[in-house]
């Protein structure tokens, strides 16, 4: 607010002699541009870089893992919903919902290398690291199948209603597929791209996790809150777990074979072997998604306050007790979590206050707050043209107001 405060007060002495306009927006090199509205996280295991997508901006952002700088700003499509790493060709896919499609970045060089039309709203990416694809499920009510070495589409499977969510089953080599609208689970075969089978579940899912240890596939279904607990080798619904209110997220814990599910207001703990609740823990605001750290054996749960201010934070739960050891402050409207495992970090993105959260994961202690966008931030007056330039980390802009003709125009 200070920096809009400066602008205000120069358009103000400007307009004493002639009146200033807003002449003309144009955007920023690509190092230097904002994204808005952040929502989605991945980690870059090869290099140890974190991406940030979000709403407005029309970019990826790269966070350095170890000094938590920002560190590239990649063109994509418009309003990336959902980021997907590949490590077999050191990738990263970025579905974009308002454009649909798919972009490719090269991690070694952060630069999009391809993009891929799939269907309308894409929604939910995952790898088959077994024949190195990406699928990208889309409203329109299919799965889109790339290929990871020639970054194209090699397939086109037709599924249920909104397909929503996406999992892969390494032992069996197989895509499990949440569709939203339908009520059920497509499985789709990884080496064929065909449609093996298709699993009833509750009414709306929209989340699913993988057990390894037990080889089964959990879903989450928002509005018959319960989960749907699957056997991947015979597709078949083996449990139906009583869940809280609302149930929107599902992660696992590998070191005590638990299942995290986030309701409204609540975290249920399923058992992996028996399918049993083994606890039910209260934590704040509207939960949004969890996370697992296996070094320090801790989920943490992201919870978006409301509005206006949409204040957010983060419950850290100790996964061998399952009791709530730590809240932590965050940023405001707190969406998405990613886990660095070589600088044992959280990451939260925080999409109204438009910065990316830095979590110490031994101490739990926020080390850092990422800008990824912002407002006016920086002012450069050219006494030859008598123009005032204004760079907007909000939109990724540079305004130049011209005091010649017009009325006052401020960027926002």
């Amino acid at each position: 607010m200070k920096l809009a405060s400066v602008l205000l007060a120069v358009g103000c002495s400007l307009s004493a002699v002639h009146a200033v306009w807003l002449e003309k927006t144009g955007y920023l090199p690509d190092s230097c541009g904002g994204l808005t509205f952040p929502l989605c996280l991945t980690y870059d295991s090869t290099n140890n870089t974190i991406y940030v997508g979000g709403v407005n901006g029309d970019c990826v952002l790269a966070i350095d893992g170890a000094t938590n700088k920002r560190i590239a700003h990649v063109p994509v499509g418009f309003n990336a919903d959902a980021l997907c790493y590949n490590p077999t060709d050191n990738r990263v896919y970025c579905a974009n919902n308002g454009s649909a499609n798919v972009t490719v970045i090269d991690c070694a060089t952060n630069t999009a290398i391809a993009t891929a039309t799939v269907g309308s709203q894409p929604l939910a990416l995952c790898h088959n690291p077994h024949n190195d694809k990406v699928y990208c499920a889309s409203g329109g009510d299919s799965v889109t199948v790339l290929g990871g070495a020639s970054n194209s589409v090699i397939a086109t499977v037709v599924v249920g209603s909104i397909p929503r969510a996406l999992c892969y089953d390494p032992q069996d080599n197989k895509v499990y597929c949440a569709n939203n609208s339908s009520a059920n689970v497509t499985v789709i075969d990884g080496a064929t791209d065909t449609v093996v089978a298709t699993v009833t579940a509750g009414s709306v899912p929209c989340a699913l996790c993988y057990n390894p240890t037990n080889n089964k596939v959990y879903c989450a279904n928002n509005n018959s809150d319960n989960v749907t607990v699957i056997d991947c080798a015979s597709d078949s619904v083996i449990a139906t777990v009583a869940a809280g209110g609302g149930p929107c997220a599902l992660c696992y814990n590998s070191t005590n074979n638990k299942v995290y599910c986030a309701n409204t207001n609540k975290v249920t703990v399923i058992d992996g072997a028996g399918d049993s609740v083994v606890a039910t823990l209260t934590v704040g605001g509207t939960l949004r998604s969890l996370c697992y750290n296996p070094t320090n054996n801790k989920v943490y749960c992201a919870n978006e306050g409301p509005p206006p201010h949409y204040n957010s934070s983060v419950t850290v739960i100790d996964g061998a007790t399952d009791s709530v050891i730590a809240t932590v402050t965050a940023g405001s409207g707190l969406q998405a979590l990613c886990y660095n495992p070589q600088d044992n970090k959280v990451y939260g993105a925080n999409e109204h206050s438009d910065n990316v959260t830095v979590i110490d994961g031994a101490t739990d202690a926020v080390t850092a707050a990422v800008t990824t966008g912002g407002w006016p931030y920086d002012l450069c007056y050219n006494p030859t043209e008598n123009k005032l330039y204004c760079s907007d980390e909000r939109s990724g802009n540079v305004a130049v107001i011209d005091d010649a003709t017009g009325a006052v125009g401020c960027p926002r």
